[in-house]
């Protein structure tokens, strides 16, 4: 297997930010003009190409970014709901440090508080979905990553949603397709 010449190394250095071929190339000192085209031939070279899967290897190893990784984020994300860092109970009311009764029925009145958990007290899988807790005007307030955003990345992974329709037919079958009240043949 060839050696990489150091314009590639850079290339490979370059291509592992963003996956952008054509960025790549710039970054890596070769021409504008030509850079789409250089790195496009360059992903197709097969020590360059060697040389990416390893070094992606390698960071998944480094890292530990695994695609199980992040669909057990998803899903801790997607799994937790707000009973899990809240609750809300019911206490005596208090004034003037006496609890408060009922007149009527000399029962101690009673008010709805919601109790944080405290995050010492949370599995590690319920606090992933946390994005932030900061104290707001009202009293401590927890932040939780997008729910339905989670939901949406799972399913996608699991082709419950596309972006796309694939439509096959035979030569001899017209297909119309409506789409907003506009009508298209083919």
């Amino acid at each position: 297997m060839a050696k990489l010449t150091p314009k590639q190394k850079a290339f490979v250095d370059e291509y592992l930010i963003d996956l952008n071929a054509t960025q790549a190339a710039i970054r890596a000192g070769y021409s504008t003009k030509t850079a789409r085209k250089i790195g496009q031939e360059n992903l197709t070279k097969p020590d360059i190409q060697t040389e990416i899967q390893k070094r992606i290897k390698d960071r998944k190893k480094r890292t530990e970014i695994t695609q199980d990784f992040v669909l057990n984020e998803l899903y801790a994300i997607a799994s937790s709901n707000g009973s899990d860092f809240a609750q809300v109970i019911e206490e005596p009311i208090i004034q003037n440090n006496h609890y408060v009764k009922d007149p009527d029925t000399g029962k101690l009145r009673m008010q709805e508080v919601v109790k944080i958990i405290p995050t010492d007290k949370l599995p590690e899988e319920k606090k992933k979905a946390i994005a932030g807790i900061r104290e707001g005007k009202y009293g401590i307030e927890v932040a939780t990553c997008d729910k339905v955003r989670a939901l949406e990345l799972l399913g996608r992974h699991l082709g419950m949603f596309t972006d796309n329709i694939k439509l096959k037919s035979d030569a001899n079958t017209e297909v119309t397709i409506k789409i907003g009240g506009e009508e298209y043949e083919g």
